[in-house]
């Protein structure tokens, strides 16, 4: 199958199922094709996206003692999972002139968002809540539309909102130990492995693709839209442990732990 293919089925199918299955067939990237961006993917009836503010808030962890809540918390997740995947998905289409060894590696962190969404939903689903029953946001969908290239892309998704896991996966595992839910807890460790990987990916290729000249940090920091900036790519708690283990260099962790004012490529739009 060609990688459009698989891009397009992701984004175009109305089946949760088709969406998250993984490829068993070798995906090749011998027509890449034009140059699509979508302003929204194509979704199941029941997971289409919510109106401001129609989307339950994560429920606050002292609270995870109600199995409800836990449910709703991987609701949440689950729909953030999928979001993931419907982005890097859509930047297979908008980016079709991309290297192919990175569009290909691209495809092994989607079969991870795919693996995510699943672990997140069936937990919802034991726990009492099926995928699909609460109302979801489109926040990081959203964000993806201000794209405008790779580095773009890398900056935002790589980054920032998966930069941001390294703590969120961490601090989600506490939570959910905490409350007694040692399944839950083993989702959270499992997915914040997977993390490291997805950030050391857009690490790779933020040095692959930005200018020579151009220091890691800068390229990050140009490539941000508002409201996406630095501070957005930390937890509650920062963990230096897995961002060494993604291959961050120590000038680019001492930077995410004390960023500057506003630091970022955009400013903030007017009314909001």
């Amino acid at each position: 199958m060609e990688l459009r293919a698989f891009a397009e089925r992701v984004l175009l199918s109305d089946s949760l199922e088709l969406k998250i299955q993984r490829m068993s067939e070798t995906l090749t990237d011998e027509n890449p094709g034009p140059s699509v961006r979508l302003a929204e993917p194509v979704r199941p009836a029941n997971l289409q996206f919510a109106p401001r503010r129609a989307a339950p808030s994560m429920p606050h962890p002292s609270n995870f003692s109600d199995p409800r809540k836990r449910a709703i918390a991987h609701h949440i997740l689950a729909n953030h999972e999928l979001q993931a995947l419907e982005v890097m998905a859509w930047v297979l289409l908008a980016f079709p002139d991309a290297p192919t060894e990175f569009r290909m590696g691209l495809v092994e962190v989607m079969a991870d968002e795919q693996r995510h969404t699943r672990m997140h939903a069936d937990q919802a689903a034991d726990l009492g809540v099926q995928f699909g029953d609460l109302p979801v946001n489109c926040y990081i969908w959203k964000k993806a539309q201000d794209f405008q290239s790779v580095l773009d892309y890398l900056a935002g998704i790589p980054l920032t909102f998966e930069g941001r896991n390294l703590d969120h996966t961490l601090e989600f595992e506490e939570y959910f130990a905490a409350a007694g839910d040692s399944r839950s807890a083993a989702i959270m460790k499992a997915i914040h492995k997977d993390e490291i990987h997805h950030v050391a990916f857009g690490l790779k290729w933020l040095r692959i693709l930005k200018p020579a000249a151009q220091s890691e940090w800068d390229a990050y920091v140009e490539h941000l839209h508002w409201p996406l900036r630095p501070e957005k790519s930390v937890g509650d708690i920062f963990h230096e442990a897995p961002r060494i283990a993604a291959g961050m260099s120590r000038e680019f962790i001492e930077r995410l732990q004390a960023p500057e004012p506003n630091e970022g490529s955009s400013t903030e739009p007017a009314g909001r």
